[in-house]
This record gives structure tokens, sequence and C-alpha cells, in this order.
């Protein structure tokens, strides 16, 4: 397996690891600062829109981190 296809197999396993978990916590970390701002509880679209926001949130940090963590890991071995 060439060095290329390793890293690309690596970010794809790294990324599917971390994403629920990420996933979870900038939701969970949206609500309740959005239910703190305005003092009441949000409506299930409201959680929809936090839901799809939190999605696009973690995909993009754990792609980035993701790739610099295997760029780093696979320099250094």
């Amino acid at each position: 397996m060439s060095s290329g296809t390793f890293y690309i197999l690596s970010v794809i396993f790294l990324s599917v690891l971390l994403y629920f978990p990420v996933n979870k916590l900038i939701l969970v970390l949206s609500i309740r600062r959005l239910e703190k701002k305005t003092g009441q509880l949000l409506s299930e679209s409201e959680r929809k829109g936090q839901l799809n926001r939190s999605r696009l949130i973690s995909i993009i940090l754990i792609l980035i981190f993701s790739c610099l963590f295997n760029i780093e890991f696979l320099n250094n071995k």
C-alpha cells in the first residue's frame, strides 16, 4: 500500500471515529447556548436547524484535524 493511500485511509478512519462524539458535543453546546440566550426551550424546527449546523461544523473541524494529525503522525513515524 502506498503512503498516499495509507494517508487517505487513515484520515477517513479517524474522521469516522470522531464524527459522532464531536457532533454530539457541538450540538449540545449549541443548543444550550441558544436556550440560554433566548431564555426558553427550542422548538423542534430550531433543534433541527442546530443539528444541521453542528453537522457542518463537525465535518469541517474533523477533516482539518484528521489531515493535520495524520500529516504529523506519518512524518514522525
